[in-house]
């Protein structure tokens, strides 16, 4: 029940990231002087944490989507697989969210 409502609140954040997404794309078309405004927020300490809360977001939507797609095919609908996929797509979008930070981190010179 909990990654069912973690599920929506995730697709909720992916909408407003949509929404940042077209900000930043709106900024580079408009000016070097408007992408630089949006790429100080950014690499502020909110401005990072909401990047990494929304990569966390996007791979638990992701997972979940997966886990969703398992048991649309008929497979997963005990007690006990239910209980194991849960915790399989929670550790999937930890794990992925770390790689794909500490990945920008050390290749990218991305301020933590």
């Amino acid at each position: 029940m909990a990654i069912s409502i973690l599920h929506r609140i995730t697709g909720a954040a992916l909408a407003v990231g949509a929404l940042l997404l077209v900000v930043l794309l709106l900024s580079i078309a408009v000016g070097p002087g408007a992408y630089d405004v949006l790429r100080t927020y950014i690499s502020t300490g909110p401005g990072q944490a909401f990047l990494i809360l929304w990569t966390l977001a996007l791979f638990l939507h992701l997972f979940n989507g997966v886990r969703h797609l398992v048991f649309d095919a008929g497979l997963g609908f005990g007690i006990e697989a239910t209980r194991i996929s849960g915790i399989v797509v929670l550790l999937a979008t930890v794990v992925f969210t770390v790689a794909v930070w500490l990945v920008a981190w050390l290749h990218h010179g991305i301020q933590a």
